[in-house]
């Protein structure tokens, strides 16, 4: 049992290591994007913030992670290493073509595959009726208040067919109405449906955050040149791309650390999910690691072929991601940093009209997200079903 823990902990430290290399881009493509930071300083930066973010905020990430998903008293050592290692292949594919995608949708999806080959869907953690009414009614509540909000500020600004907008309006409304459900504790969910849900939430609330962001910098400074802005903005960028990287290590960071807590439970070592300080010290030197090492194709696309950035919109984008990372982590909700800051990147974008972004290049990073959880699911299934044959049970 020793050595399969001892293997167990170094794959996890390992899809750590790939996580920071792969997620890199999230956190320093602005700041290299306008030209703030070179690479190597930014990547420091980030090393740094990403080290200390797990350790001065809370643990509940892992927590998520480790029993939020699927209930880990029914799986082995094994099974669960099985998904981290599909988890792995496929983010560290990505990361070699340049392709932004999630890593904790890597990791739920190869531990879920795997869980399911072994112990079926009883395994996995699956919402109630009454929640899944709960977030279908909130929903249609959100989306009639946003539609009418955004009728009557076109209507106000005297725009010509206001109704055009009020699709706009609903979408943002649903976007913006299950967070702040769960932030008043009127709205609990747990299990894979926070995952799938906030893969649709996270980057619209990013993409908005970022939006008003821009556009109250660009009215604010609408009087003031182009160096005057930059000279503001360059010094802010510094503390919105640490501000960026402490909430990317305090969620992504995380990821590990769930994975290690549950194999220390599953091998007898801990009687309970409390995350040991060495697991936290050891899971943020990884990413730290990874973070270090840089995924340079990424960050190139992350930071050229969205839009092309200017130190205030890359401030904005930094400050959006951050705000949507600290709520995420503050209630437990593991999300992909990837799709926060590309939702953030796209928002700032837009403030200077849709054709300043490349809508193209979007909807390849929108299809990678899409086919992530169920690609490295169906691996993790594949997997764990011939380890399970070879071994004839």
């Amino acid at each position: 049992m020793e050595w399969i823990l001892v293997f167990g902990i170094t794959v996890a430290l390992g899809y750590n290591f790939i996580n920071g290399l792969h997620d890199a881009a999230n956190s320093i493509a602005t700041v290299v994007a306008t030209r703030v930071l070179s690479p190597v300083k930014a990547i420091i930066l980030a090393a740094f913030f990403n080290l200390l973010g797990p350790l001065i905020l809370t643990t509940a990430i892992a927590e998520t992670i480790s029993r939020g998903v699927f209930i880990p008293e029914y799986l082995t050592l094994e099974i669960v290493i099985i998904g981290v290692i599909c988890a792995s292949f496929w983010t560290l594919f990505t990361a070699y073509v340049g392709l932004p995608v999630s890593s904790v949708h890597s990791l739920v999806g190869g531990l879920v595959g795997s869980a399911v080959a072994y112990g079926g869907l009883n395994v996995v953690i699956l919402p109630s009726l009454s929640v899944i009414g709960q977030i279908i009614g909130l929903a249609i509540i959100g989306m009639i208040g946003g539609a009418g909000i955004i009728y009557l500020l076109a209507c106000y600004f005297k725009e010509q067919n206001p109704r055009k907008y009020m699709p706009i309006g609903a979408f943002f409304g649903f976007i913006l109405i299950i967070p702040t459900a769960i932030a008043l504790h009127y709205l609990v969910i747990s299990g894979i449906l926070k995952i799938i849900l906030f893969i649709v939430i996270s980057p619209c609330l990013g993409f908005l955050i970022a939006f008003l962001l821009g556009s109250l910098v660009t009215r604010f400074f609408r009087n003031s040149n182009t160096s005057t802005m930059n000279g503001i903005f360059n010094k802010l960028q510094i503390i919105s791309a640490s501000f960026y990287s402490l909430g990317h290590g305090s969620n992504d960071g995380q990821n590990a650390m769930g994975v290690i807590t549950t194999m220390l439970v599953l091998a007898g070592v801990i009687s309970d999910y409390t995350v040991p300080l060495w697991v936290i010290l050891a899971c943020s030197g990884a990413i730290s690691l990874g973070t270090l090492t840089g995924g340079w194709k990424i960050v190139q696309t992350m930071a050229k072929k969205i839009t092309q950035l200017r130190p205030y919109q890359g401030f904005c984008a930094e400050t959006g991601g951050g705000i949507v990372l600290l709520f995420v982590s503050l209630f437990g909700i593991p999300v992909s940093t990837t799709h926060a800051i590309s939702g953030c990147v796209m928002g700032v974008g837009s403030v200077r009209g849709t054709a300043a972004v490349q809508w193209s290049m979007v909807r390849q990073i929108v299809t990678a997200w899409v086919i992530t959880i169920p690609l490295t699911a169906v691996g993790g299934f594949a997997v764990c079903s011939m380890y399970l044959v070879i071994l004839g049970r």
